[in-house]
This record gives structure tokens, C-alpha cells and sequence, in this order.
């Protein structure tokens, strides 16, 4: 009985050091899921690619400009633009506006108060286009021939930060579509709540983190907050570089 017992305490020591092991190497490297590329099921989706984000005139530039700079994002989504459409695969824009009427809003979060105080993405009218043209809601100049191109859907504009309040997953599965290489701005707001509510709703989601960026403000970076995001959640995080290849090559994203 006493040598069962000292049986039972050793299987029993063993299994949580194994347990303990097991959840020090989980933390110590999560898994690389990866993504497959498949051409007819799979879009490039951008958010905001808009001048209050991406232009030196924009807005916020003040405090989200070092990390574009840096990252080089203004080139990157262009980059990601042209692969899409020289291959062929479909392009999504999911926007930002506010109209007159949304600042009737009573209460706000913190940036959505920012946003109103600062007329970010602010334009006259819902069905109209008067003053758009350069304004800070309209896109970068650089990014019109592809968003213009008759090609891309624009889909309705997110209020907040995810796409659970526009059409953006109506359009992706009207399409068959069921796999995203996500980019745009912002890092860990727009782009992350895609990214989330794209993962609820049943799609296969790869970031690219170089077509991306974020404030810097004395609360924290944004950017180096999405990262940490993104390598939990997305089926793969890619550079601009691995998601050309991937778009053009009808490779796997790892």
C-alpha cells in the first residue's frame, strides 16, 4: 500500500511538471497557423486609406506620421494595390466618414471623441460628394486609381473601428470569398477590429504589419500594441514583401 501511494504521488508530480512544460513552451512560441492562397476565395481588404491618416496633411499626422515613416506604409498598401490588381485578385476598401448627422451622437470613447473634435473624416453629406475631392476624408491621391478603378468595392463606412456596423462581410460573401490579407490604418484600432470581427465571422485572416501603423501618444504605442494582437490572433502576420509574393505567386502566407 505505502509503495502505491509514493506510485501515485510520483505519476502525479510528473504530470503537472509535464502540464507546467507544456503551457512554458506554449507561451514560449505560439504557432504559425499560416494561410493558403486561394485566388477565387481569397481579397485584399484596406481600411481608411484616407488623407487624415496617410497625408502630412492629414489630421492626425501629428501622431501617427514617425510609425508611417517608419514602416514605409504609404508605399506598402500601394504596393499590396498593385499586386492585387495585376493579379487579378479582388480588392476591398472599408472607409471611415462621418457625416453632420453622427455629430449628434451623446456620448463617445475616447478617440471617437478626438475624431468629432478634430473633423476627422468629416464630409458635408451622405449622398453627396460636394467638397470630397481632397478633403481629409477622401483618399490618398496616389491610392485613386485603384479605389477608382470601377473594380474596387467601397464598401459602407465602419462608424467606429470594426466592420460590424457596414457591409464589408455582406460583400466579401456575396463573393464566395472566405480568406483576407488585411492592411491599412489604424494598427490597433480599424485594423484590428477587422481583424477580429473578420475571425468571429469565420474567415482565415492574414495581417500584413509593414502596410499598417499607429499613434504614438503617452498612453502607449499603438503600433507596438497590434503586433502583440496580431501574432495572437491572425492566421499569419506578413510583410508587404511575403503578401506580394503570396498575391502574385498564389503562395501560402506563413
Amino acid at each position: 500500500m505505502k509503495y502505491t501511494k509514493i506510485n501515485i504521488k510520483v505519476k502525479q508530480t510528473l504530470i503537472s511538471a509535464l502540464m507546467i512544460s507544456a503551457v512554458a513552451n506554449a507561451y514560449a512560441g505560439l504557432p504559425n497557423p499560416g494561410m493558403a492562397f486561394d485566388p477565387k476565395r481569397t481579397a485584399v481588404v484596406i481600411t481608411d486609406p484616407q488623407n487624415d491618416f496617410l497625408s502630412e496633411k492629414g489630421v492626425t499626422w501629428g501622431v501617427v506620421g514617425k510609425s508611417i515613416v517608419k514602416n514605409n506604409t504609404v508605399a506598402n498598401i500601394e504596393s499590396l494595390f498593385k499586386a492585387a490588381k495585376k493579379s487579378n485578385v479582388p480588392v476591398f476598401v472599408s472607409p471611415h466618414y462621418y457625416y453632420p448627422t453622427d455629430h449628434g451622437w451623446h456620448f463617445e470613447g475616447a478617440l471617437e471623441k478626438l475624431m468629432h473634435s478634430i473633423k476627422m473624416f468629416d464630409r458635408k453629406d451622405a449622398l453627396s460628394l460636394d467638397g470630397f475631392n481632397d478633403s481629409g476624408a477622401d483618399w490618398l491621391a496616389k491610392y485613386h486609381p485603384y479605389i477608382n478603378d470601377g473594380k474596387t468595392v467601397i464598401t459602407s463606412p465602419h462608424k467606429v473601428y470594426g466592420p460590424d456596423t457596414n457591409d464589408l462581410v455582406l460583400q466579401l460573401r456575396k463573393r464566395g470569398i472566405d480568406k483576407v490579407i488585411l492592411a491599412g490604418m489604424s494598427a490597433n484600432l480599424c485594423v484590428e477590429s477587422h481583424l477580429r470581427e473578420l475571425l468571429e465571422q469565420g474567415f482565415e485572416v492574414a495581417v500584413v504589419k509593414d502596410a499598417t501603423a499607429g499613434a504614438q501618444v503617452p498612453e502607449g504605442d499603438g503600433y507596438e500594441a497590434a503586433l502583440v494582437n496580431f501574432r495572437y490572433l491572425a492566421n499569419a502576420v506578413v510583410t508587404t514583401k511575403d503578401a506580394v509574393n503570396a498575391i502574385t505567386n498564389k503562395t501560402a502566407l506563413k
